[in-house]
């Protein structure tokens, strides 16, 4: 009997597994070859404490000083833009990112490929930063095998049932008894929910789509901070030399190892050829994560009335 049982080897359940593998027994399971193989190894990975609802900017908040000072932030910086048309939609964002608006020739000093016939508006936040979740989950895998714990990647749960003492559990040729069991499955949280007979909490896993881009001739884009449109129309961050476009898509979908859609990734791309001086022609590579969402936008998390599960 094990007091943690930890499913989804992403992010989330790496950082839940080193933590509590510091007060009891912890295994986590992940289904996948390799750990963060969906979404957590698939996002832009940017460190912006002002986006999203509420309870993600006050959770980022408390986050900022740990990842800092482990050295797993870098500067990058936020610049958000748009034409006159979107006028409305920049004040918004400018408000709830807590911007600071600065000049069209600022913009353009930040990033000179910015097309001055598109860019009305800009507003720049210095503080937003570079993640490095590659590390981050490499840390957090290290220090859960350090505190006795175990890591079991293609052990994907089959069957889970309640014991007299929590929960039986069976993942390959596993069979795993655990006080609690952390659902961290990400797309997959409300299916894993279901099978230990909880109630599922309605997450909608979207697709989101990105391409890899050469670096404009003459340019080198790694000085520039993240870039996104008002209305985050479609955003870009400067990686490893290359530029990280995506259409910001959100579109429904079901659990799986998702692809980028190309008409909705060609559609974005044009939206960004507008806003700058260059054509792009050619997609180095294209991939897409999933991003779940609870009905009301925000995290979930704590224990399941029905019974010793946490999700």
């Amino acid at each position: 009997m094990i007091d943690f049982l930890v499913v989804g080897g992403g992010v989330a359940g790496l950082g839940a597994g080193a933590h509590l593998a510091k007060h009891g027994s912890v295994v986590l399971l992940e289904q996948e070859d390799t750990l963060g193989y969906h979404t957590s190894g698939r996002s832009a990975a940017m460190f912006e404490e002002n986006y999203g609802p509420a309870p993600v900017v006050e959770l980022s908040r408390a986050s900022a000083t740990p990842l800092q000072t482990g050295g797993y932030l870098s500067p990058r910086g936020f610049l958000l833009i748009a034409p006159a048309a979107d006028n409305a939609l920049f004040e918004r964002d400018c408000i709830n990112l807590q911007c600071a608006e600065i000049s069209a020739n600022e913009a353009r000093d930040l990033v000179p490929v910015l097309n001055p016939t598109y860019l009305h508006r800009a507003a720049y936040h210095p503080e937003a930063a570079d993640l490095d979740t590659d590390r981050l989950m490499q840390d957090w895998a290290r220090d859960l095998r350090n505190h006795g714990g175990e890591i079991h990647c293609r052990c994907g749960v089959e069957s889970i049932e309640r014991h007299s003492q929590g929960w039986r559990v069976t993942a390959g040729t596993l069979e795993i008894y655990a006080r609690y069991i952390i659902n961290a499955a990400g797309a997959w949280a409300d299916e894993i929910a279901e099978r230990a007979g909880c109630r599922p909490v309605g997450l909608v896993a979207k697709r989101r789509s990105m391409a890899q881009l050469p670096a404009p001739q003459g340019h080198d884009p790694m000085t520039w901070p993240m870039i996104m449109a008002a209305g985050e129309a479609w955003y870009a961050k400067p990686q490893s030399g290359k530029l990280l476009v995506s259409p910001a898509d959100a579109d429904p979908t079901k659990p799986h190892d998702v692809w980028a859609d190309d008409m909705v990734l060609a559609e974005g791309l044009a939206r960004f050829e507008k806003a700058v001086e260059f054509t792009v022609t050619r997609l180095e590579t294209s991939w897409a994560g999933l991003r779940s969402f609870a009905p009301d936008g925000n995290p979930v998390f704590g224990a399941d009335p029905s019974g010793p599960v946490a999700v």
